[in-house]
């Protein structure tokens, strides 16, 4: 009986040391599972993380694409406008020099004015300034040995800024000793 027991322990034994060792296959398993899955895991952190960058970086060029296209036709819009509004002052000079009433067009001017002043638009004033040639585009040049080099003594077409930006520069002619 005694031999039964030892008999009946050794195959528990044995049947514990295969449970143990299964046991032990099964934890390497599950640490070679965990260990591919952190590495998938990384990878994916790290595709998903440049997919962010990239998607943010597109997200930034695009409104700075937008902006600058808005701020072009903007441009392009009062640039035009300003052409219209110079034609305006050219054809109130012509009547008033016929003596025809003008104030009809004056009016439309004046408007004009406050629509260019409520945008921040404004003239360039040229007349007696040195020549810029950021903002100025020389025409012509005279002989004058009164005044320095390179200034400004006559406006052929008004300039205009908006904001710190040229709309159009200033069409001068400039002096030379």
């Amino acid at each position: 009986m005694y031999e039964d027991k030892e008999i009946q322990v050794e195959n528990e034994l044995k049947k514990l040391d295969e449970d143990t060792t299964e046991v032990k296959e099964m934890i390497n398993d599950t640490r070679e599972e965990i260990k591919k899955l952190y590495e998938e895991n990384s990878d994916l952190k790290e595709k998903w993380q440049r997919a962010l960058a990239d998607y943010q970086n597109l997200e930034r060029r695009t409104q700075v694409e937008i902006s600058q296209r808005v701020s072009e036709k903007t441009s392009g819009l009062l640039l035009n406008f300003i052409n219209i509004y110079e034609d305006f002052i050219r054809a109130e000079n012509s009547l008033s020099k016929e003596k025809i009433d003008t104030s009809g067009i004056q009016a439309v001017i004046k408007n004009m004015e406050n629509l260019l002043a409520e945008n921040n638009i404004k003239p360039i004033d040229a007349v007696g300034k040195i020549f810029d040639p950021q903002i100025h585009e020389a025409v012509s040049m005279i002989e004058d040995d009164t005044l320095d080099d390179g200034t400004i003594t006559q406006e052929v077409s008004k300039g205009y800024l908006a904001g710190k930006a040229i709309l159009k520069p200033s069409k001068v002619i400039v002096s030379k000793k």
